[in-house]
């Protein structure tokens, strides 16, 4: 499980670093940087998959995703007595990540190449990445260290060289993720990877939840809920098929969901109290579908180590709400949760879990930060050097 999660220098995030627990509740005002702190969290699961690169150049770049503000706020600028204004640069550009987990951390320092005349100038380059045992980031703890393409490893008291001719575009995670040489890296790379993230599914006409799949064991429900008939067989024949048939009868009280098997392909149908005929998945409407897509991927066969909700009450009725708590809370028992929400019927019902862990953002002189956090209360965290 996730302890820490930490950002510095990422669009709002100036310098925030945020304790995690085993459900994690993200609320704050429009604009208090909700989704700048989910985009960090998906960056990071980037990493594990090659594209962090690529993820930030669909941002406008790193130039757009930095920071936008001074390095340092003076209390005459905080008090509004002079202008915001900059000053010289004391320290390299480095837009930051990382996090700490039960039994590893990591964090990677992304930055501008050294000046010259490609027209890849602007391109990220990774300048270091660490990984290391334990909670806290110490020398001693350090069990892979990487500056620009230098790698090395610690091998009892000694460091090994791995590699010093590491691409600077591509994490230590799509280069040497070796199970003999970096055990390490590939246990924390198939971690990240595992994490799993649902935003905002499609429920228009021709969404690819209302289609029938093919007839094919889905442990886990896509991304854009394309293959939830298949999915929730899987669950009925693998999985907790109570737990299922208990989260419909919660949201709509007497209701049943089918799927049926024709000509190879897999057909949802929704049964209601009151209707002659079952309806199919083209006929729900956008709230009952998209409920059903959460239970679906909040009952899966395979729990991921994290699970990522996005602003799962969109589209929902605010009755509704109460029972998507109940659901996100029994699902704390197979994974740890991140909900961002801005609804406070949802909100309410979360909080009623003595796992939650509330993380309300607010932002200061345009920086987000977390409400009632003072200087001493953040996590210890260290950022590795470059």
């Amino acid at each position: 499980m996730l302890q820490t999660l930490a950002i510095s220098r990422y669009r709002s995030l100036h310098d925030l670093v945020v304790p995690m627990g085993r459900l994690n509740l993200v609320t704050g005002d429009n604009g208090s940087g909700k989704s700048s702190l989910y985009r960090a969290l998906r960056l990071l699961a980037d990493t594990a998959q090659g594209g962090v690169a690529a993820a930030l150049a669909r941002e406008g770049g790193l130039g757009s995703a930095l920071w936008a503000g001074p390095a340092q706020t003076s209390r005459a600028m905080r008090q509004g007595e002079v202008p915001v204004q900059g000053a010289a640069r004391s320290e390299p550009v480095a837009l930051r990540l990382g996090f700490a987990a039960d039994a590893f951390g990591y964090a990677i320092d992304l930055g501008f190449p050294v000046p010259s005349n490609s027209a890849f100038a602007l391109d990220p380059q990774i300048k270091c990445e660490s990984i290391w045992a334990g909670p806290f980031l110490r020398g001693s703890t350090v069990l892979v260290e990487r500056r620009g393409p230098l790698v090395r490893r610690r091998n009892g008291r000694h460091w090994e060289t791995v590699d010093d001719r590491l691409s600077v575009f591509d994490s230590v995670f799509s280069q040497l993720a070796d199970p003999q040489r970096m055990p390490e890296v590939l246990t924390l790379r198939e971690m990240i990877r595992a994490w799993r993230f649902y935003d905002h599914f499609r429920t228009d006409t021709d969404a690819p939840a209302r289609q029938s799949p093919l007839a094919t064991r889905t442990p886990v429900l896509a991304q854009d809920g394309r293959d939830l008939a298949a999915a929730w067989q899987t669950i009925v024949e693998v999985g907790d098929e109570q737990g299922l048939a208990d989260a419909v009868e919660d949201a709509f009280p007497g209701a049943q969901v089918r799927i049926e098997c024709s000509e190879g392909r897999l057909h949802l149908k929704f049964h209601q109290h009151g209707l002659l005929r079952p309806l199919s998945a083209a006929e729900l409407s956008d709230g009952t579908l998209r409920y059903l897509l959460l239970i679906a991927a909040l009952h899966t066969p395979r729990p991921p180590p994290l699970m990522v909700l996005n602003e799962p009450e969109t589209s929902l009725h605010p009755d509704l709400l109460p029972a998507l708590g109940r659901l996100i809370i029994a699902a704390t028992a197979r994974s740890q949760l991140w909900v961002v929400s801005h609804a406070t019927r949802l909100v309410a019902a979360l909080r009623e879990s003595p796992l939650c862990n509330p993380i309300a953002l607010e932002k200061q002189m345009s920086r987000t930060t977390l409400v009632g956090q003072g200087l001493l209360d953040a996590p210890a965290w260290y950022w590795p050097e470059r």
